[in-house]
């Protein structure tokens, strides 16, 4: 990134910190103040309402305001739709047994449906690794709600297949699950 546009991006944030919302013309007025040209400050601009970091509010044609997203709150929000994923996922594991038993699924039909429900934690507790990177996330009360919970699912899953008649199940569901072999042909 062009060190200028750096400096114009970082102005902008820096007045939008300071006032909240204002009109667009006079942020523009302001930035381009400090540093920059008219274009180049309209650029950044726009570009940073593209990446989300910055809101548009349109009033009218000659009235169009500007502000900080709320990050905590987005990040919240974010949060809570993952934590009533995994809620429901729980749920399902949970009710497991006395679903399979009422609807008296296969040895092969209870082998995929555990096989399902483990990538889905799976999955979701990768997009909690990688969220764990970002402060913003970590420091939510949400994120340690939802890790909890996602050990309560890994739990849950093996007391599942604990259970299970078959002697041989786990070994089925290890058999089963896609793990990565690397060989020496794909090593560079």
């Amino acid at each position: 990134m062009n060190k200028n546009l750096e400096i114009i991006r970082t102005e902008i944030i820096r007045i939008l910190n300071e006032n909240g919302k204002i009109r667009g013309t006079e942020l523009a007025k302001r930035v381009i103040k400090k540093v920059g040209n008219e274009k180049m400050v309209y650029r950044e601009i726009s570009a940073l309402v593209e990446a989300g970091e910055i809101e548009k509010k349109i009033h009218s044609r000659s009235h169009i305001e500007y502000e900080l997203i709320n990050l905590s709150e987005s990040v919240n929000n974010q949060l809570k739709n993952v934590h009533k994923e995994i809620d429901i996922i729980f749920d399902e594991i949970t009710n497991f047994n006395i679903i399979s038993k009422e609807e008296k699924f296969s040895f092969y039909e209870r082998l995929r449906s555990v096989i399902h429900i483990i990538h889905i934690v799976q999955s979701t507790d990768g997009v909690m690794k990688l969220l764990s990177y970002y402060p913003a996330f970590k420091k939510d009360k949400m994120f340690s709600q939802i890790n909890r919970k996602i050990n309560d699912c890994w739990q849950a899953i093996m007391n599942t297949i604990a259970h299970q008649p078959e002697d041989n199940f786990l070994n089925e569901i290890l058999a089963n699950l896609r793990i990565l072999q690397f060989d020496s042909k794909n090593v560079n």
